[in-house]
């Protein structure tokens, strides 16, 4: 068996693992795990199957396939004063499922931005030639751009599948196109450190002895540190109109190219880069004999734990229910070569998804005493997009986390789904106007060739639903099932990001039997197959796994923040001050588990796992 780097823990190039496949994990090797083959959409077909071929409805007939805009706008559209508040859960527990999301799928787009055959850029044509799969809308629509489409790119084929197979004289139709993973698979902080070399070398401060990461140094939060801005300037990113003239703040630089996107996703990144550089700082004060690589090393090794533990312990029992967690997760016995820990393509390209329509509209911003800052305004969400300069010039972290803190997430209603700043105001670096995200999900979902919605529950052991009557016991909204039964006329037909976003919750879940299924058996993959899971045998000593269990996203916030008081859970909804505690009182862990006893030119080394060498 080949040696493959383990990039998910630790350096490429650093250290060598036998593991029991070459690819397993890795990032950009091949295709997303597929559970279930693609439909005929994905064979490169001149034409694909779910924007011009026809499907059965009820009755036998055949009919046109409903547009995705169309489906949007009838079914899945909400206003922005349509929102359910989540009398459970904070604004940040949506904000953490986008910030994984980010640690484990990437699915490059193609980087050609016109047709193959007849050179006509995507953003100027409704034709449907690759890599354009434009989508259609009618010219009164309000995203129409004076077209009767919006530019739409497909996701790129994995090396040998679809019309690439040719290439590599694979011509069976029976290959058909795969999408890649442009990430390492694992939970393994890649937002924090990169997914290659060279991007980490890109985010390392080399000089330093400390083992630190960069940060900006040009603007400071009260001290501490911002993500340093992209070397590539000027970035595409949002500029402050009232800034003076020649003044710019750019795109931030972190693990993850989408750092950028909303403010509270820039701010989670923010506070891994200062977590890290807390921990490189005590490791070395505790430390001196260690080298800048050895505190580099166990800093991030530490980073990447929390990462683990916050989203397995604290993130997914509350997103499928303690019943589904116990069914597909289960606990854990230790590290199965067997299991591939790659992100499945229906994992990342549906399921997840479902934290879209936990997304609130309105940004809040709170003071120390968690009230609405006049300085500090509500914004709405297209107000954020691509706007580093609002984290700079507005406040900081602090105002934003307690507004994430202390706000509740959008409930995931049926007929509530995705507000208008997301089906109407979507921005997006790569287009000239704005977008809708539901459209786009649904469209990704089609140019990935995803098996229908019935395919997927059969595939979860659920029951298939023939008719309107077999949809009415997972939907408890006989209208929406109404609209559904309208635009599909089948549920053979449904688009499986929608069929399951609109499922009716399990007990104790923000989720429907089939996205907790699927999700469940993805954590679980993520977890047993992934050699340097922070539970598994000789990663960490038992003293260090009893610290690092004490440790939480409220203690993160605590450490590198100017935030005073937190919840004990930052996922679960309190109201201040009676639900929050002072940081004095929130656990955390204590270092010198990590502490060597260090005699000249004899260092007892306890833990430095990552200096072990090759094994098998």
């Amino acid at each position: 068996m080949l040696p493959l780097i383990h990039i998910s823990v630790f350096t490429e190039g650093l250290l060598k693992y036998v593991l029991a496949s070459l690819c397993l994990g890795k990032r950009s090797r091949a295709s997303a795990t597929i559970y279930l083959q693609p439909s005929l959409s994905s064979l490169g077909l001149n034409k694909l199957l779910h924007l011009c071929m026809e499907q059965r409805g009820a009755s036998g007939k055949l009919v046109l396939f409903s547009q995705v805009r169309e489906v949007t706008r009838k079914i899945i559209h909400a206003s922005n004063e349509a929102v359910t508040e989540d009398k459970l859960y904070s604004d940040i527990i949506m904000v953490w499922g986008q910030y994984i999301d980010h640690d484990i799928a990437f699915t490059p787009q193609s980087t050609s931005r016109t047709t193959f055959l007849t050179g006509a850029e995507c953003q100027m044509t409704c034709e449907n030639q690759n890599p354009c799969f434009p989508i259609q809308v009618t010219m009164n629509d309000t995203l129409s751009n004076g077209m009767d489409c919006m530019p739409f790119y497909r996701s790129s084929p994995a090396c040998g599948t679809g019309d690439h197979g040719i290439v590599f004289g694979n011509l069976s139709a029976l290959n058909p196109r795969q999408q890649i993973n442009g990430l390492t698979s694992f939970l393994d902080a890649s937002t924090v450190y990169g997914s290659t070399p060279a991007a980490e070398n890109k985010l390392r401060n080399l000089t330093s002895r400390e083992g630190l990461l960069r940060v900006n140094l040009k603007y400071y939060d009260n001290n501490r540190e911002y993500l340093p801005f992209v070397d590539l300037i000027p970035s595409p990113c949002a500029q402050d109109s009232n800034a003076s003239e020649g003044e710019r703040i750019e795109c931030f630089l972190a693990g993850d190219s989408r750092s950028s996107e909303v403010t509270s996703l820039a701010a989670m990144h923010t506070l891994w880069l200062r977590e890290h550089n807390r921990l490189a700082q005590a490791l070395k004060t505790m430390n001196r004999h260690w080298s800048p690589e050895t505190v580099y090393q166990e800093a991030r090794k530490i980073v990447g734990a929390l990462h683990q533990i916050i989203t397995l312990r604290d993130y997914i029992p509350k997103i499928i229910g303690p019943d589904a967690f116990n069914q597909y997760i289960g606990l854990y016995r230790g590290y199965d070569p067997t299991i591939n820990p790659t992100v499945s393509n229906i994992f990342s390209t549906a399921a997840f998804r479902f934290g879209h329509a936990t997304i609130q509209p309105i940004v809040k911003r709170l003071n120390a005493q968690y009230l609405d800052d006049p300085e500090l305004p509500n914004l709405h969400l297209h107000e954020v997009f691509f706007s580093p300069w609002r984290l700079i010039k507005e406040g900081g972290l602090d105002p934003l986390l307690r507004g994430l803190l202390a706000h509740s997430a959008k409930q995931q209603v049926q007929d509530q789904l995705l507000n208008e700043e997301l089906t109407e105001k979507l921005f997006v670096l790569s287009n000239n106007g704005s977008l809708d995200l539901a459209s786009l999900n649904l469209q990704r979902g089609r140019d990935h060739g995803l098996p229908g919605y019935n395919d997927w529950r059969e595939f979860c052991g659920l029951p298939k639903l023939e008719t309107e009557t077999d949809l009415n016991t997972v939907i408890n909204n006989q209208k929406v099932t109404e609209k559904i039964m309208e635009l599909y006329h089948n549920p053979n037909n449904i688009d499986v990001w929608l069929g399951g976003l609109v499922e009716d919750f399990l007990p104790g879940a923000r989720t429907g039997p089939l996205f907790a299924c699927i999700i469940g058996k993805q954590m679980k993959a993520l977890r047993d197959g992934d050699r340097f899971w922070w539970e598994n045998d000789n990663v960490f000593t038992e003293a260090q796994k009893h610290e690092l269990r004490k440790h939480s996203l409220s203690r993160v916030i605590c450490e590198n923040t100017g935030i005073s008081e937190v919840p004990v859970d930052a996922f679960q909804l309190g109201k201040f001050p009676e639900d929050f505690k002072h940081c004095d009182n929130i656990p955390g862990m204590n270092l010198e588990a990590w502490q060597e006893i260090y005699q000249e030119g004899n260092p007892v080394i306890t833990n430095l796992s990552w200096q072990k060498g090759i094994s098998s």
